[in-house]
């Protein structure tokens, strides 16, 4: 079981609830929809946190239904880096914050970091390849103006001279990059920018 898609999942049977209910559109399926997203979240908080030994309290990525969990964090969305962007927790939540560490560190298989830049890549392309979603989510999601700053300045160096965000780029070498076209990336580094411009547009000039 996908941990953060469940946690995702619980968000959107949540807003459901709200819509169906304020709108007078079907009580019982209103019902319903809070009940299930009750439910998943008291199975996340009894299968899906364990104490890690370097970080604490931390989500798990995937569990199982015999116990098992694994400990990684991917570059898609959902993914445990953008649980607050996704309105899942608050960013200054404790499991939260410690899952974010071990998330951002080497103890997560498919964080990398290189001579171009540090983020977190996946299983999808290849080991050593960031994907610059990753490293937007990491902007998003900090509470740190100096991470911010450092997060705009390693996506301003990778785009290879293209303008674009790409599907993912060598840790050493942004010109070697998978996808010169991929709108969801571009899409989310639109909506950061704007963020930023809006909260803090003085690290846009600094940058």
């Amino acid at each position: 079981f996908l941990i953060p898609s469940n946690l995702f999942a619980m968000v959107s049977l949540l807003q459901l609830s709200e819509i169906f209910s304020s709108e007078g559109l079907d009580s019982a399926f209103a019902s319903d929809c809070k009940s299930f997203a009750n439910e998943l979240s008291e199975l996340i908080t009894k299968y899906a946190i364990s104490e890690h030994l370097s970080f604490g309290k931390i989500y798990a990525f995937e569990v199982d239904g015999f116990g098992n969990q694994l400990f990684m964090d991917d570059s898609n969305v959902p993914s445990l880096l953008s649980l607050p962007y996704l309105g899942c927790v608050k960013k200054d939540d404790s499991i939260y914050k410690n899952t974010r560490n071990f998330a951002l560190s080497e103890n997560n298989p498919y964080f990398f970091k290189g001579k171009a830049a540090e983020g977190i890549g996946g299983p999808h392309v290849a080991l050593n390849m960031i994907w610059p979603l990753s490293i937007i989510m990491r902007a998003m999601t900090s509470t740190s103006r100096e991470e911010i700053a450092k997060c705009i300045k390693m996506l301003k160096f990778t785009h290879a001279g293209t303008g674009f965000m790409h599907e993912s780029f060598y840790k050493d070498n942004p010109d070697k990059f998978s996808r010169s076209w991929f709108a969801w990336a571009n899409t989310l580094f639109g909506e950061l920018i704007l963020k930023i411009y809006n909260e803090n547009p003085g690290l846009l000039k600094n940058s």
